[in-house]
């Protein structure tokens, strides 16, 4: 991701402290639709995923205080190296409390690994330096082994749970987009998703095919100037431009039908969402909804494929993911192949 924009001031424990209003959220993702340049974000976000670190760099903030471990150790994650990279300072480990005593929009100043507020000192933590980060990396890869054999053995067991997920596909729901015989390209919130649509451009001109959002993915393809015909997910990360686009819209649910997210398109005046309940994850269901339906090539932007991609979106195993890629077999190509075709 390209970070052109030059950083703002970092904070170091012998030099200048940082100001702004503070923005306060558990979730990383929600945060970053509301943080600004030179706001001060606070999270909770163990084992901080490279989707989360571009984003939030590219809000451009003073500085990134996070309440967990920004990497446990657990797997070489990439977060907190590409902050540091981008010069934003980042404060580990400042403890859970942190998001209770802080308000909203409340103007803070960062000094080495403390956060004050009203001249009393609110949190503090680790003031992380690349040596610390790249220490930790190392000391995570040697744990990488045991990772991959946790992985490998959840990703069995609920491979024998899920099978009907190859045999059976999803319920297809009744909608108003034409895919048979047509191209899809799913766009899902994740590595590269913005380069790798905007590659695309030439093809999406050229080929025209159905555009499918993911939750976040969908906002991707608005960003670009695209309306995505279906936005599908569980919608706690897709925004309300998106949702008001006309795109036809599949809340995914629980296999009992339970759907939270269908309140919150409701409360948005729209009233003809689709209520799909199906296992797996979002971007499985819009692949096998694609194949489903009929697509003749199924394209695929910003998709996990590999075990640091899972380890980052917190899956502890990949069984349906594995299911829906033998079901949909070769209409699924990667984004980055079809781009040369395209150059």
């Amino acid at each position: 991701m390209s970070l052109s924009r030059p950083p703002v001031p970092a904070a170091a424990p012998d030099g200048p402290s940082v100001e702004g209003p503070v923005r306060v959220d558990a979730r990383t993702k929600n945060l970053t639709k509301r943080l600004a340049p030179g706001d001060i974000a606070v999270i909770n976000h163990e084992d901080l995923d490279q989707v989360s670190a571009y984003a939030l760099v590219s809000c451009r903030p003073a500085a990134v205080i996070n309440a967990a471990a920004s990497i446990s150790g657990a797997y070489p994650n990439l977060g907190p190296k590409i902050l540091l990279d981008a010069g934003v300072p980042l404060i580990d480990r400042a403890g859970e409390a942190l998001l209770t005593q802080v308000t909203e929009g409340a103007t803070g100043r960062v000094t080495g690994g403390q956060l004050v507020v009203d001249d009393q000192v609110v949190a503090e933590g680790t003031l992380l330096d690349l040596q610390q980060v790249e220490e930790a990396m190392e000391e995570a890869r040697g744990n990488i082994s045991e990772q991959i054999e946790a992985f490998s053995r959840n990703t069995m067991e609920y491979v024998r749970e899920e099978r009907e997920l190859l045999l059976d596909g999803i319920r297809l729901p009744d909608i108003r987009t034409e895919i048979e015989g047509r191209y899809v390209l799913v766009a899902v919130r994740g590595y590269h998703y913005k380069e790798d649509l905007q590659t695309l451009r030439p093809f999406i001109r050229e080929a025209r095919p159905v555009l499918i959002g993911v939750d976040g993915g969908a906002d991707a393809l608005l960003e670009l100037g695209y309306r995505p015909d279906l936005i599908v997910g569980d919608m706690d990360s897709v925004g309300d431009a998106a949702l008001r686009s006309g795109a036809e819209i599949i809340v995914h649910a629980y296999r009992d039908g339970r759907a939270p997210g269908l309140e919150r398109v409701q409360s948005l005046g729209i009233n003809d969402a689709v209520v799909l309940p199906a296992i797996g994850t979002s971007e499985d269901v819009a692949m096998l909804l694609a194949d489903g339906m009929g697509a003749e090539l199924i394209v695929a932007v910003g998709t996990h494929a590999t075990l640091i991609e899972f380890l980052d979106k917190g899956r502890q195993g990949m069984a349906s993911t594995f299911l829906t890629r033998l079901r949909v077999g070769g209409k699924l190509v990667d984004a980055k192949g079809v781009s040369l075709l395209y150059r």
